[in-house]
Formats: C-alpha cells, structure tokens, sequence
C-alpha cells in the first residue's frame, strides 16, 4: 500500500504528539475499547475520573540532619469490582495525572484477569538514588502514615513498582500494622516470604509474559523449538521470561539492558547470563558474537519481539524497521498510539501489556488470599495457579479478538471493559 501525502501529513501529527501521557493513553484506549461493546456512555464517562486521588505532604530528617519534603500521590480509579490493587513507584517524575493514567491501566489489567479487584497507583516524586536505606525507611513509614485512611486490605493493597522492592513493602506493611494495632500482612503485596509474601512473586511477571509468547507462538503456529526470541529489558521481567522461554526450547538470541545488548543468531545460554538486577555490568561483558544497542535490538529479525524495559520504546519512528512476526508486550505502555496503527497496517500482532505481564497481580491477588487466609501456597502451586489464570485470561481475549476482528489490544480491552460495565450496571449508582 503506498503512502499518500495525507497518510504522511497524518503520521507526522501523530509523531508531535506521540509522548502522551499515561492518562491521554489510557483515555484514547477506553474510547478505542468502547467502540466495539454495547456499553452504557454514563459508565464510560465516570470510566474517565479517577474515584479519588490522594495528594500528601512527606517530610522527612536526612541524616545529616536536615529536612526535606517530599510529595506522595495515591490515584484510586475504580473499585466495582473490588477493592483497588496498584504499584507504588519511587521516581523524580512522578505525577498526579501518572498516577491516575497506570490507575486505570491498573482496572483494565485486573478486569482482563478477572480478578476482585479495581485499580490504582501512586507514588513519591523523588529520586530513591539519592536516598540512603534509612532514609528510605523513614520516607516509607512516613508515607504509610500519611495514607494510613486511605489503603487496608479491603480497600486499597499497594505492591512495588519502579524504585520499591520487597523490603519497602515489609516497611511499609509494619508502619501500618503498628498504627493499627495488630499485624495485617494484607495492606500490601510484593513482601519478603518471611512476612506474608507469597512464594513467586518477584519473578511472575516475567513467568506470565513467557506463557504469553508462547501461546501466541502456538496461535500463530511457530513451534517454540524454531522461534527465535529478542528480549529488550533484561531485569526481572525480561531476564525471568527469556530464562523460561529458553527452558522451553525457545531460541533467545538478543537480550539487553540499560547498557546495551548482545546477539547471537545461534542462541544465547540465558542461565549464563545474570539480569541487571543481579550484576548490573554482566550482560555488555558477556561473551556474545555481536554488541547491538537497545534500539538496534528493536529491529533484528527475530519470530518474537519481547519489549520489556520501559514505555514508549516502539514509536512512529521504528515501528517501520521492526523485522519481528509477534510482538509481546513485557514492560508497560513499550508501544505508542501511532506505532499500534503501523505495526497493524504492516500485519504485525502486539499482544498486550494488560495481558502479557500481569503475573505481577495475578501473583499479587494470590499473595492476598494467602495473608487473608493465614495459608501459605507452596512455589509449584503458585506456578501451576498462575499458569491455569494465564491461558484462560489468553484464550478469552483471542476468543473476542476472533468475535470483533480487531486487534489483541483491543480485544483485551473489549473483555475488561465489558466486566466492568457489567459490574457497574449490577451495582447502579449510589444513591
């Protein structure tokens, strides 16, 4: 199909708008999503608002001494379904409007899994760099405190995202309990074992995003044992779903990280290789045939392309070069609005961030009713419970992908959607 001035002037427009915001994003997918279902235009305008956004002061005594004050967010988009599950991010650019966007990006993901919940985010605009472990404490306890009345187990469960770990969780989940009075492991998730958290859960995001690829290989009738794989991002999602892929008898030929990547068309041996998480030097120094960068990386002829650093990666800019059959979407947002459309008009299928990694919550949810219920699951029941939610939340998505004929994105959307209506209809609106 050739290009017309109009396809061209069209193409450049969308390039000067292309870093749209988590919330601009999220609303053009609602709107995209709403085309295709009978759904009611009052559910999908309150869709567009967060239910509340909690904006709090955090001071903190550095160790030197002096005070600083920081700002926390907490956006809570919708609870219909339940209570509200998000990530709480540490990082300079954190924002109310972010935080509302990955909130509702959040309620999409948690209605594609079917899970009882809604969704929510938040966050400290700082640089957790520049913080030492003490400091990091006390800005999390303080943080706690400040939204003590707005999160519990029955209303709002935060988990980690970027610049948080298991050890902010376990901070955070004792400066509530102790405001409360008794232990309550279920206020967060994404916790050490040894204080509720649930066996499998750092590396599920990753698992989740390999059971992805390889359904779709499957779908697309790529036997795993001939489909090469290229993997941008090799931290814990990236590192955990090429590590698995390759255990499967998938190819991984490409794997890289903030500093760069390495390529053997042969096959790398991922067991050899530690992610950035583990030695954040060790995949540039690899001893692979080829150096590629991460943009390079984007553009090798790979059977599956695996996204899995940050957002906005595949742009209007590439997306013409990218040699990939299948993309899966590894890390959240990786694909711009105008990138989606390219990569649709040249035949190229993205399956879904909202559906590929969310292991994450699925885990997340199963970690839940283990502290609820004082239970926990062994790792093999873990695994075989997020196996059995991933390929039933994958052949739901293709069955409406078939029914609608559209993409997988928004066939994904079409399944949370629906839900969610549905839920706000059985509930109405109160009073």
């Amino acid at each position: 199909m050739s290009s017309t001035t109009e396809d061209t002037t069209e193409r450049e427009s969308s390039e000067a708008t292309e870093h749209e915001s988590a919330l601009e994003t999220a609303k053009r997918q609602l709107h995209s999503a709403a085309q295709h279902v009978d759904v009611d235009e009052n559910v999908i305008e309150r869709l567009k608002h967060p239910k509340k956004v909690h904006e709090v002061t955090v001071p903190i005594e550095r160790d030197d001494g002096s005070v600083d004050v920081f700002t926390g967010y907490r956006a809570q988009h919708d609870s219909v379904r339940g209570p509200h599950k998000g990530g709480l991010r540490y990082h300079p650019e954190v924002t109310r409007d972010e935080c509302v966007g990955l909130g509702m990006w959040m309620t999409w993901k948690c209605a594609v899994m079917d899970l009882p919940f809604g969704g929510a985010k938040g966050g400290i605009a700082v640089n957790p760099k520049e913080l030492s472990e003490a400091e990091t404490e006390r800005l999390t306890r303080r943080f706690a405190e400040e939204l003590r009345d707005a999160i519990g187990p029955k209303k709002d469960i935060p988990a980690p995202d970027m610049g948080t770990s298991p050890q902010t969780m376990a901070w955070l989940m004792d400066a509530y309990s102790m405001q409360e009075g008794e232990t309550t492991p279920g206020v967060v998730t994404g916790k050490p074992p040894v204080v509720g958290g649930s066996e499998g859960r750092d590396e599920a995001p990753g698992r989740s995003v390999a059971i992805v690829a390889r359904e779709a290989a499957d779908y697309y009738d790529m036997p795993l044992s001939d489909t090469s794989v290229a993997i941008q991002g090799y931290g814990s999602v990236g590192a955990n779903a090429a590590r698995l892929l390759d255990e499967w008898g998938a190819n991984v030929v490409a794997v890289s990280d903030v500093n760069g990547g390495i390529y053997d068309p042969n096959g790398l041996d991922t067991s050899s290789i530690p992610s950035h998480h583990e030695e954040p030097e060790a995949v540039r120094s690899h001893p692979a045939p080829e150096k590629v960068g991460n943009d390079e990386l984007l553009e090798l002829d790979a059977d599956v392309l695996i996204p899995a650093a940050i957002g906005n990666v595949i742009t209007a800019e590439n997306a013409d070069d990218v040699r990939a059959d299948v993309i899966v979407e590894g890390a959240n947002g990786p694909t711009t609005s105008t990138a989606d459309e390219i990569l649709e008009e040249r035949g190229i299928p993205v399956i879904p961030d909202i559906l590929a990694n969310a292991g994450g919550v699925t885990v997340s949810y199963f970690e839940w009713l283990q502290d609820i219920n004082r239970r926990a699951w062994s790792l093999d029941r873990v695994h075989r419970e997020l196996e059995s939610e991933m390929v039933e939340a994958w052949e739901t998505v293709r069955d409406r992908r078939e029914e609608h004929d559209v993409s997988w994105r928004d066939a994904a959307y079409i399944v949370a959607l629906t839900r969610i209506a549905e839920a706000h209809d059985s509930r109405g609106l109160w009073p």
